[in-house]
């Protein structure tokens, strides 16, 4: 649901970007879109860009800019509380905001993509998965691009901001 709802966010986005070049001009959507990449890009990080990925060696979870990694052979326990948990053997504890979560409708999907993860879990224990470091990064990628639009708000700012004042002349059409 997340990918639609960021999908839906991107068109509307696109769809108001195109009113003000009709309306307006491509100068103005230019000051305009940062703020509209902004919006549509924090819902992007909210709704699809945390999520949970197994595989045989491990878990990652991504929780808006931040990823962990762990190797099975590190995790306890995998609960689903309000969301996925993953407690590890050094009592530490990830929670996996994008992944499924208790409370939401479907919560009976939910519960079963929780017992798929448990028993990954548990297949890869039962076969000795090897432990290792737990390891814990930034998404460099989702950054930079929320940097680039930060970059590009800033210059939206100062380029609206130096432009030509109003005059009491074109404000009213009138002269002194």
């Amino acid at each position: 649901m997340g990918v639609i709802g960021s999908l839906a966010a991107a068109a509307l986005g696109l769809l108001l970007l195109f009113d003000v070049v009709i309306r307006g001009s491509w100068a103005q959507a230019l000051l305009i879109a940062p703020w509209v990449l902004a919006g549509v890009g924090l819902i992007y990080v909210i709704t699809a860009l945390s999520s949970v990925t197994t595989d045989a060696e491990g878990v990652t979870v991504q929780n808006l800019f931040r990823r962990t990694r762990m190797p099975w052979g590190e995790v306890a326990d995998v609960a689903l509380r309000w969301q996925l948990v993953f407690t590890l053997v050094d009592d530490r504890i990830v929670r996996a905001f994008g992944g499924p979560a208790a409370g939401r409708r479907g919560s009976a999907r939910a519960e079963r993509d929780a017992e798929l993860v448990r028993d990954v879990w548990k297949r890869a224990t039962a076969a000795g998965a090897a432990g290792g470091p737990v390891r814990t990064s930034w998404d460099a990628a989702a950054i930079s691009v929320a940097v680039g639009i930060l970059v590009w708000a800033l210059i939206a700012i100062v380029s609206a901001g130096s432009a030509a004042q109003p005059t009491f002349e074109s404000l009213t059409g009138a002269s002194r």
